[in-house]
C-alpha cells in the first residue's frame, strides 16, 4: 500500500501539516509529488484540493482516508518548488497550501464546486412547516429535477446567496448533495463591458441606470473603470450583465503575445572599461556552477542593464535558463521591448496586467520549455524553470518585492533560495541598493560590482533646488516656482520633454469644514477622502469608498466645505492653464487602470506625442527617454518625514531615480527639486547623487537605534471590528511573548516594543493595531511566533479578531 503526504486547501495555518491519505491501488500510477488531487477533509469528509508532497510506503497514521481523485495530468510542481513551499511555510507563518497557491497562476487553480438535487424520497406536504425561504430553495430543485450547480440556483432565486439554506437542508435530509473539482475560470472583471441593443427597455435600477449613461458615453469600458466613474461596486455591472442590458466581451489584442513573437537578435553590445570589468567578473561567476549572489551599483544611466544582458547571452548559450524580476513600475513596453527584440519567443512574460488565460498560458510555455527567459514581477521568481542558471534583480531596493498579503514573502529571499537549490548567480542590480544589501556587499557576504559614470556623452544633469518657502510662485499655480515655470518654458521652446513628479494622485488631497474644522474622513477608515474631479467624487485610496462630491458639510451642515492640497489632477489643470496648448500627459493609479494602458500612455510619449510627463512616482524609475532634459519634482517634503524608519532611504531612492531621468541622451539635463526644507541632507545628497555619503549616514543611525541590517524585524499585526477586543489581544500576545521569551526561548535575543496603532489605524471598517519585534530571523525564533500565532487562534477570547507575523516589512508601521 502507498500513502500521499497531502497539503491541502481547507487546512487552518494553526493545524496545517501534510496529511497522511491512502493512494488507492487505480490511482498508485497517477499519483506523483507535485500533483493536485481531491481528498476528503475534516470530520464531515468535505472534499477539498489538495497538492501531493510526498509519496511513501508507509504510515503511522490511523484511520486514514483515501484519495478520491488525481487531477493533473503531469506534476505542476518539481521538487524544487516543493522544498520551496516548506522553506516559506517556515518563514512566512503561512499554509502549505497558501505557499503552492502563490507559485501557481490564477488560471491553473482548481476549486471545490457543490452541486444539489432535491431529495426523491421527502413528502410534498412535509416542506410546509418550513420558511418560505428553504421552500423556495427546495421547489426549485424539485422543479428542475437533478443536480444544479449553487451558484446557479441562488441567480435563479429572490433570496441572497447564503449557504446556511442547503446546510439546514441538508442536515434536515430534504435535499442530497454531489461536490466536483474543477478549473477556476477568468474573472469577469478582467474585461470589457458595453451596453446591448435594447437596453433602454430593460428595467434597470438607479445606480444601473447610472452605468448604462456612462457606458452609452464611453461605448465600452473595464469593469474598474466603469467603478471609478460611478463609484459603484463591480456587482452593479454584473447586475447589467445578468439583466441582459450589457454583455461582457474580452479584448483581443494580446500585447506580451505580439512582443515576443520572432526569432530576436542578439546585437553587438558595446561596453566601455568599468562596464567590462563588472561583465568579466560576472560572467566566471555565472558559469562557475557555484551559488553566489553579486550587487551591480551603478550610477543612473551608467549601463547596468547592458551589463547583465551580456551575463544572459552567456548563460543561455551555456543551455541554463534565466529569470529576471523587475519591479511593477519597470516592467515598461520600452523596457520588455529590449529583451524581447533581442531573445523573442524564447522570452515568457509574467505581469499583473496580463489576463488570467495569458498568465496560465505564459506559465505552460516556460513549464513545457518553449521560453528559457522569465521577465516578470514580483510572482515572477516562482516560474517553473527546471534549469535556472541566472536570477537577476533589478531595482532590488523597490518595495514591490515584498508580498503584503498571504504568504508574506520576500522576492528576494526565494531567489536566494533558487539560486542556492539551482548552484547560480544571483545577480542584484541598482542605483540606490537596499542599506542591507550594500552592506553585506562591503563585509563580503555579497560579491560587489561597481560602475561609477554614465554610458557614452552622458552626464550626471545639474540639479537645482528651490525654497518654495521664500521662492517667487506662479499666480495661477502656486505649487510651480517661477523658476520651474521658466525652466519649463525654455524646455519647450527648445523641442524637448520634460518630466514631472508629483506623488500624489487626485485632485485636492483633504477637505475640511471652516466652520467646524471638520476634515471629512471616509467612514471605513482612519484617513481623509481625495477629491477626484474626473469622477466628480471624493474617495479613499485605501478601500475604495467614494461619495458625490459637495460642499456641505456632513458633521454641522454648513455649506462651508473647503478642499485643500494638490494632487496629479490639479497640478495637470494649472499645467494647462499655464502652457495652453502644450501637450501633457498624465501617469497615476486613476489613468492607467484600462490593460495596456501604461504602455499605450508611454509609447505616446516616447513618439514625441506630448510634451511633458506628469504623476505620481511611475514616472520616476525604469524610464530612457533620450529627449527629455529636465526633471522636475514638485515635492517631496511628505516622504522624507514619514515615520517608517526606511522613509530617508525611500526618499532618496526616489530622487535619485527621477532626477537620473533627464539628459540620458546627447543633450545635458537638469532638474529641479521644490521643497520646503532645502536644507535638507537627504535633499543635498540625493542631488549630488551621493549614494556612498548617504550611506554612511544612514548606517550610523541604523546601528545606534538597532535597526535592520543589525537586526530583524518581525511584525505581529492584529486587525477586528472592535477596537477594545484588538487592544485585548495585543495584551494577550505581549504577555505570551513576554512568558515564552524568558522560558524556553530565553535565547533568543529580542526587544519588544508596545502595541500601538497603525499609522492608518482604521481601514476597511476594521482597527488595526502592531507589535514590532527587534530580533534575529532564527528557526528558533520563528518556531516562537508560531506557537503564539497558534495559541492565539485556539483563544477563544480572541475569536472576533485576525492575527499575522511578518517578518522584514517593508513598512513597520
Amino acid at each position: 500500500m502507498k500513502f500521499a503526504k497531502v497539503a491541502v486547501e481547507a487546512a487552518n495555518y494553526s493545524f496545517d501539516a501534510e496529511f497522511d491519505y491512502i493512494i488507492p491501488p487505480e490511482l498508485e500510477s497517477e499519483a506523483q509529488p507535485g500533483k493536485r488531487v481531491t481528498v476528503p477533509f475534516g470530520s464531515a469528509n468535505k472534499k477539498t484540493v489538495g497538492v501531493i508532497f510526498e509519496v511513501t510506503g508507509s504510515s503511522e497514521g490511523k484511520r486514514l482516508k483515501k484519495v478520491i481523485s488525481v487531477d493533473d495530468e503531469q506534476p505542476l510542481l518539481s521538487s524544487e518548488m516543493l522544498s520551496l513551499a516548506r522553506f516559506m511555510k517556515d518563514r512566512c507563518f503561512c499554509t502549505f497550501y497558501d505557499c503552492v497557491k502563490a507559485m501557481l497562476p490564477s488560471g491553473l487553480g482548481r476549486k471545490i464546486i457543490n452541486s444539489y438535487a432535491a431529495n426523491p424520497d421527502i413528502p410534498a406536504d412535509s416542506m410546509e412547516a418550513l420558511d418560505s425561504v428553504y421552500r423556495e430553495f427546495y421547489e426549485f430543485l424539485a422543479d428542475r429535477g437533478t443536480f444544479v450547480r449553487e451558484d446557479l440556483i441562488f441567480k435563479n432565486l429572490s433570496v441572497r446567496a447564503d449557504k446556511s439554506i442547503p446546510a439546514f437542508l441538508l442536515k434536515k435530509g430534504f435535499i442530497i448533495s454531489q461536490s466536483d473539482s474543477v478549473k477556476r475560470l477568468g474573472d469577469v472583471t478582467a474585461g470589457m463591458i458595453r451596453l446591448l441593443p435594447g437596453w433602454e427597455d430593460v428595467k434597470l435600477t438607479a445606480k444601473q441606470k447610472e452605468a448604462a449613461r456612462v457606458l452609452l458615453d464611453a461605448g465600452a469600458a473595464t469593469v474598474s473603470e466603469l467603478c471609478y466613474f460611478t463609484g459603484f461596486s463591480p456587482a452593479v455591472a454584473k447586475a447589467l450583465v445578468k439583466n441582459g442590458a450589457a454583455e461582457m466581451f474580452e479584448v483581443p489584442v494580446d500585447y506580451y503575445s505580439a512582443l515576443t513573437d520572432g526569432e530576436g537578435e542578439r546585437k553587438t553590445i558595446e561596453l566601455t572599461v568599468e562596464q567590462q570589468a563588472a561583465f568579466d567578473e560576472l560572467k566566471a561567476k555565472a558559469l562557475s556552477g557555484e551559488r553566489s549572489t553579486y550587487l551591480l551599483y551603478g550610477v543612473t544611466g551608467s549601463g547596468k542593464t547592458s551589463v547583465y544582458m551580456r551575463v544572459m547571452d552567456e548563460v543561455l548559450d551555456s543551455g541554463r535558463s534565466v529569470l529576471l524580476l523587475v519591479p511593477e513600475i519597470g516592467l515598461t513596453p520600452q523596457a520588455l521591448s529590449i529583451f524581447c527584440k533581442r531573445y523573442g519567443r524564447d522570452v515568457a512574460v509574467f505581469h499583473s496586467a496580463l489576463s488570467m488565460r495569458e498568465r496560465s498560458e505564459q506559465w505552460k510555455r516556460v513549464k513545457n520549455g518553449e521560453a528559457r527567459v522569465v521577465i516578470g514581477t514580483r510572482s515572477a521568481v516562482f516560474a517553473p524553470f527546471d534549469n535556472l542558471g541566472l536570477i537577476i534583480i533589478d531595482e532590488e531596493q523597490e518595495h514591490t518585492y515584498k508580498s503584503e498579503q498571504t504568504p508574506r514573502y520576500d522576492a528576494a529571499d526565494v531567489a536566494k533560495f533558487r539560486a542556492a537549490y539551482n548552484n547560480c548567480l544571483l545577480l542584484l542590480a541598482s542605483a540606490t541598493p537596499r542599506v542591507e544589501s550594500y552592506a553585506a556587499a562591503l563585509k563580503g557576504r555579497y560579491g560587489l560590482c561597481t560602475i561609477t559614470g554614465r554610458y557614452g556623452s552622458a552626464d550626471i544633469p545639474e540639479v537645482k533646488t528651490v525654497d518654495m518657502r521664500t521662492a517667487e510662485k506662479m499666480q495661477e499655480c502656486p505649487e510651480i516656482s517661477k523658476e520651474l515655470y521658466e525652466a519649463i518654458k525654455a524646455n519647450i521652446h527648445a523641442h524637448k520633454q520634460a518630466i514631472l513628479l508629483i506623488n500624489r494622485r487626485g485632485y485636492n488631497t483633504f477637505a475640511v469644514c471652516d466652520s467646524c474644522a471638520q476634515v471629512i474622513n471616509c467612514p471605513n477608515c482612519s484617513i481623509s477622502l481625495t477629491y477626484h474631479s474626473a469622477n466628480n467624487r471624493l474617495m479613499c485610496h485605501y478601500c475604495g469608498y467614494s461619495q458625490p462630491f459637495t460642499k456641505e458639510c456632513p458633521s454641522c451642515g454648513e455649506p462651508s466645505v473647503r478642499y485643500a492640497g494638490f494632487g496629479t489632477q490639479k497640478i495637470q489643470d494649472e499645467l494647462v492653464s499655464l502652457f495652453g496648448d502644450t501637450r501633457i500627459l498624465r501617469m497615476d493609479a486613476d489613468t492607467t487602470t484600462a490593460k495596456n494602458s501604461h504602455e499605450k500612455l508611454l509609447g505616446a510619449f516616447e513618439r514625441g506625442e506630448y510634451d511633458i510627463l506628469m504623476g505620481t512616482q511611475m514616472v520616476a524609475k525604469g524610464l530612457d527617454f533620450p529627449n527629455v532634459t529636465l526633471v522636475g519634482v514638485i515635492s517631496v517634503d511628505q516622504q522624507l518625514y514619514n515615520d517608517d524608519f526606511r522613509s530617508l532611504e525611500k526618499a532618496f531612492s526616489l530622487l535619485t531615480q527621477v532626477v537620473g531621468r533627464s539628459g540620458r541622451g546627447e543633450s545635458k539635463g537638469t532638474a529641479i527639486i521644490q521643497t520646503l526644507t532645502p536644507e535638507n541632507e537627504i535633499i543635498r545628497l540625493a542631488a549630488s547623487q551621493d549614494y556612498d555619503r548617504f550611506f554612511k549616514t544612514e548606517i550610523r543611525i541604523r546601528q545606534g537605534m538597532k535597526y535592520p541590517p543589525y537586526c530583524d524585524l518581525c511584525v505581529i499585526g492584529v486587525t477586528g471590528q472592535e477596537e477594545s477586543a484588538v487592544r485585548g489581544a495585543c495584551d494577550g500576545i505581549t504577555k505570551l511573548l513576554s512568558g515564552k521569551s524568558s522560558g524556553e526561548y530565553r535565547n533568543e535575543k529580542m526587544i519588544v516594543l508596545r502595541p500601538v496603532p497603525a499609522r492608518v489605524a482604521k481601514m476597511g471598517g476594521k482597527f488595526r493595531y502592531r507589535i514590532i519585534i527587534k530580533c534575529r530571523n532564527s528557526a528558533g525564533f520563528r518556531q516562537m511566533i508560531s506557537e503564539i500565532l497558534k495559541e492565539t487562534a485556539a483563544d477563544k477570547r480572541f475569536k472576533t479578531v485576525t492575527v499575522y507575523a511578518d517578518m522584514n516589512p517593508d513598512a513597520v508601521l
